[in-house]
């Protein structure tokens, strides 16, 4: 029998067979998954902690600059008094006023240094008398956390109740849950608003603008902007230095944990299983850098609040990032 050349033809019987459209996309081999670099370099900046060398160098130049420059106000100020007094005592109200204007912002950064440790003491006192079962420490920081929210309309109501409800409650565990219900949880909704906004912003730079270090300065704009905001919402207002000296914190605790990587569990929720390997290269950043910012966001929580969290209470990254990222992006989940 004559064996026939032509193609061969196979029927096959199985309708359950894959699909080739079913097979999964070829992997391009040629760019690296996306790795959140602006955020890497952001928390790189923000944990870089200073050789005292350095830290004396910048003190002693910021000494001469200073002395330097009085001498040469003095000096200016004393000859224009002598050639045109009326323009000269002009002159010297300026530069008084100026001083005056100084002083006052550092008495600002004093009071926020002073308001920030204030917080971090009633969160390490807070976690002693829970741990030990301490009522009274435990009654002590409630009536600390009434006078730290004094004045602030938006937290009376859990003012009042908690002060109503102080006597009622018989151990430690109780008066803090009860804190956290009526008085923490309108600020921690507040503060997990701001972490959503910042992530949603640093993730939509990142991908739709193309300039080089655009990422890393929207990102570092972003979280410094972020940290403060926690800060006043926990009534640890913290000024200028305040927030660079709360973000070094929160980076250097991120840096030590290792929580400055994200994987594909932590975006899967949001993207679906495998979406972010599909996405360009610039997308992808932006959805591992929101994350990442979302991640910071949290430790600022932890650092700023001055109760510790409760079981159960903790916001988590992933379900921060689920809420702020979403739609921005098409999942394949039907």
């Amino acid at each position: 029998m004559n064996t026939p050349n032509g193609p061969v033809l196979i029927s096959l019987d199985d309708e359950s067979a894959p699909s080739p459209a079913e097979a999964p996309p070829v992997p391009d081999l040629t760019q690296p998954d996306p790795k959140g670099q602006a955020m890497m370099t952001v928390a790189s900046l923000g944990a870089h902690q200073p050789s005292q060398l350095a830290k004396w160098f910048w003190r002693l130049l910021l000494a001469l600059i200073t002395t330097l420059v009085s001498l040469a106000a003095w000096n200016y100020v004393t000859a224009l008094i002598a050639s045109n007094p009326l323009l000269g005592w002009a002159v010297s109200g300026l530069i008084a006023l100026f001083v005056l204007v100084c002083l006052l912002i550092a008495i600002k950064e004093l009071a926020a240094f002073a308001r920030l440790s204030r917080v971090d003491a009633l969160h390490h006192q807070a976690k002693t008398a829970l741990a030990e079962d301490d009522l009274a420490q435990a009654r002590k920081v409630s009536d600390s956390l009434v006078k730290l929210y004094q004045g602030r309309e938006d937290t009376r109501w859990g003012r009042e109740n908690l002060r109503e409800k102080r006597d009622e409650i018989f151990d430690a565990s109780g008066v803090f849950q009860h804190a956290e219900t009526t008085l923490m949880a309108p600020l921690d909704m507040a503060a997990q608003r701001e972490v959503e906004a910042a992530a949603r912003q640093v993730a939509t730079v990142t991908a739709l603008v193309p300039l080089a270090l655009a990422d890393v300065g929207a990102a570092l704009t972003a979280n410094l902007r972020m940290i403060r905001r926690i800060a006043e919402i926990y009534g640890g207002r913290s000024g200028t230095l305040g927030s660079w000296r709360l973000t070094r914190a929160v980076m250097s605790h991120l840096v030590a944990t290792g929580a400055v990587a994200v994987g594909d569990d932590m975006l899967e929720p949001i993207l679906g299983g495998g979406l972010l390997g599909k996405l360009s290269r610039r997308f992808g950043e932006g959805m591992v850098n929101g994350a990442l910012t979302a991640r910071v966001g949290v430790a600022a929580m932890e650092v700023c609040r001055p109760l510790p969290f409760g079981e159960g209470k903790r916001p988590t990254a992933s379900a921060i990032v689920r809420t702020a990222l979403t739609g921005l992006f098409q999942s394949d989940k039907p």
